[in-house]
């Protein structure tokens, strides 16, 4: 079916490109969604949030030559599940891993989530065999954390989205001397702002360098009939200098949930983008969840995306 007049990323026919299915038997796989990606080695390597029949939840890394087939290792990471702050305020669940490499080290903003909410944790790597805990990385009640790759003014930069009962639905940014303590918090980014998301925006994948400034690939979410949510996938455009200013913000979507893998699943209605690779030819790979349920993959031009910004499309 041709999805063009909803949706400006090209998906990939072979969607979806990773499912549950596709890891060992023995771990009872059900979903595989919300995946971090990163180019090392010239290998595409994404890092799945996979949960099982009872929802524990795994972090694994697959291997791919072309971005599109995967191969999953034979286990997942090691994650520090001994160690007592973690088994605290990870006790539910871990989650949306976003990869970002700054130097030689490559960086895994994830989230975690107890009876206490949601916090952010910080792992890192410096060959995707062994992982080191930084922590947590953020007080309760804030998600969708994704580092830039250089830092700005001096500090670590990230994007986060802090859900307090005042404010839980826009794009913050915060920064840091050192990863792990935070502040300087500032909201870069209004659900408000984005036509088609008036419940919650919050960012996607590691921002994007140009020289036109930094592009924000993030997800916004419309409610439907009170009840049901629907995500959709955005750009923006931040100032390279002082990335707190937005400079342009699209008033489409790049992509909206029209194929069967992203309209049922556990949660129907979701494109989640979680990742994206930049080739040298300008063409940009596209990575997100469908429905809570499935990896998929696209492509979109980057110049496409920054005229989008500007709505020139």
């Amino acid at each position: 079916m041709n999805y063009s007049n909803a949706s400006f990323v090209k998906r990939y026919e072979g969607n979806p490109i990773l499912t549950g299915k596709d890891f060992p038997d023995e771990y009872h796989i059900l979903h595989c969604f919300n995946s971090g990606i990163i180019k090392y080695k010239d290998k595409y390597l994404m890092l799945n949030r996979l949960e099982d029949c009872s929802l524990k939840a795994y972090f694994w890394i697959a291997e791919s030559d072309d971005g599109y087939d995967f191969t999953p290792r034979p286990a997942p990471i090691a994650m520090p599940e001994d160690n007592p702050l973690f088994q605290k305020y990870a006790s539910i669940n871990y989650y949306d891993p976003r990869i970002t490499q700054i130097g030689d080290t490559y960086y895994i903003m994830h989230a975690c989530h107890s009876e206490y909410d949601c916090r952010l944790s910080l792992l890192s790597t410096v060959d995707f065999e062994q992982f080191k805990w930084h922590g947590f990385v953020s007080d309760p009640g804030n998600r969708n954390g994704i580092l830039f790759p250089e830092k700005v003014n001096g500090l670590y930069a990230r994007f986060d989205r802090p859900m307090t009962s005042w404010d839980g639905g826009n794009i913050w940014m915060s920064f840091s001397p050192d990863l792990v303590h935070w502040g300087q918090s500032e909201c870069v980014l209004k659900n408000s702002a984005v036509r088609w998301a008036w419940s919650k925006v919050g960012g996607g994948c590691t921002p994007i360098k140009t020289e036109h400034g930094w592009l924000n690939l993030f997800h916004g979410v419309r409610t439907q009939c009170k009840s049901h949510y629907v995500y959709q996938s955005g750009v923006c455009l931040h100032d390279l200098e002082d990335p707190t200013k937005v400079i342009a913000v699209s008033e489409k979507p790049i992509i909206t949930p029209m194929a069967n893998y992203e309209l049922h699943g556990q949660t129907p209605s979701v494109c989640f983008i979680t990742g994206a690779i930049v080739e040298p030819d300008g063409e940009v790979k596209v990575y997100y969840g469908g429905a809570d349920t499935v990896m998929c993959a696209g492509t979109i031009q980057l110049q496409t995306l920054v005229d989008l910004c500007h709505n020139r499309l």
